[in-house]
């Protein structure tokens, strides 16, 4: 998740980081500078007296044409004013030259060599402002620092705003998963409660703790996977009470879930596709076996179900929606780094999911 920056010591962190910015580039320039000229105390004066024009052209191109032009997809304007702002800090910068930086760096050096004579200083102030030479080596000394830091900005703001449609492609298909899963044992809870059963009261308290697990606790980025499968556990258990003995139900546990963090909810879609799609169109003799592995952060859940003999389309349509809802969340949190895949063979729906822990990405 990223920190909003409209927080107070969000605010001082980005005018450090500009502070730490523009220091840097000096103190590079100023290097770069010092060769062609006797010094680095004068290199670093000179550099500091053109600094302000970078900045100028930066934050204008950045913090007022960028989201009045170009986030309002005004491409004409956008590139017009950067014309114009090219072109203002080219003058400047050669004004700067003129009367500045070019009198200085002569005195400097004519200390040192009696005898030197620069052509640059040659004519008037217009021969010396119009060299077609000097308007080019301006254009491009008085930019090159600002496309940089407009580049690393551009690119900052791609990333932003992939991983703002990512975050928010991410809650929408998190969020599908809560209302499929409180219709479902709603429903059970309606039957029971229609039966009269003892056992209402106890699916009641089974439904608010995986509630209060998906309302608050779901909403990190990770969670314990003990805590995850601990919340499986107690949704299986209330799907016992639904069908009581019409189900045989195996759930194998191999490895330490201590220490290990998993993105919220991905295990329970496959679980609930098993009961909805599987044991719930059996008339009876129905089963599901889950197995879960873990070892050195790699984690591997297999669940396997029973299917009627004839499966109907609808069923099989929903349960590929919620498949595919999974497998979105899987290539946004683990890319590159999990397995899933799901076949029928044998009268029976096998799924199987894999991932490497460790490489979950911070969306």
């Amino acid at each position: 998740m990223q920190l909003s920056l409209t927080g107070y010591r969000s605010k001082n962190q980005r005018i450090i980081y500009h502070v730490l910015f523009w220091l840097i580039v000096w103190l590079l320039m100023t290097l770069v500078y010092a060769i062609g000229i006797p010094g680095y105390g004068l290199a670093a004066l000179i550099i500091l007296m053109f600094l302000p024009i970078h900045m100028f052209s930066f934050y204008t191109i950045a913090y007022f044409a960028t989201p009045r032009y170009l986030y309002k997809k005004k491409y004409v304007q956008f590139v017009v004013f950067l014309v114009l702002m090219i072109t203002v800090s080219a003058v400047l910068f050669r004004l700067g030259e003129i009367f500045f930086a070019d009198p200085i760096i002569y005195r400097a050096i004519k200390k040192i060599k009696n005898d030197f004579v620069w052509h640059k200083l040659d004519g008037d102030f217009w021969q010396q402002f119009l060299n077609p030479t000097y308007i080019v080596n301006c254009i491009e000394q008085s930019n090159l620092v600002v496309w940089v830091a407009l580049a690393f900005k551009f690119i900052k703001m791609w990333f932003e705003r992939r991983q703002a449609a990512m975050e928010a492609e991410l809650n929408f298909l998190k969020s599908q998963v809560h209302p499929h899963f409180l219709f479902n044992t709603l429903n059970n809870l309606y039957s029971l409660t229609l039966q009269q059963s003892p056992q209402s009261p106890g699916v009641v308290l089974g439904l608010s703790e995986i509630l209060r697990y998906m309302l608050y606790e779901c909403n990190s980025e990770t969670i314990a996977l003990s805590k995850d499968v601990q919340i499986l556990e107690s949704y299986i258990a209330l799907e016992k009470i639904r069908y009581e003995d019409r189900i045989d139900i195996t759930f194998s546990i191999t490895g330490d879930l201590r220490n290990n963090q998993i993105a919220p909810l991905l295990l329970m879609p496959l679980v609930e596709n098993a009961f909805k799609h599987g044991a719930s169109e059996e008339l009876e003799e129905a089963w599901i076996n889950m197995d879960l592995y873990v070892k050195n952060n790699q984690l591997k859940f297999k669940i396997s179900n029973s299917l009627p003999e004839q499966l109907t389309e609808p069923a099989n349509t929903k349960g590929k929606i919620g498949l595919l809802n999974l497998k979105k969340r899987l290539d946004i949190l683990y890319p590159q780094s999990h397995g899933f895949r799901v076949f029928r063979a044998d009268e029976m729906f096998v799924a199987i999911l894999e991932l490497d822990l460790n490489k979950r990405i911070a969306v």
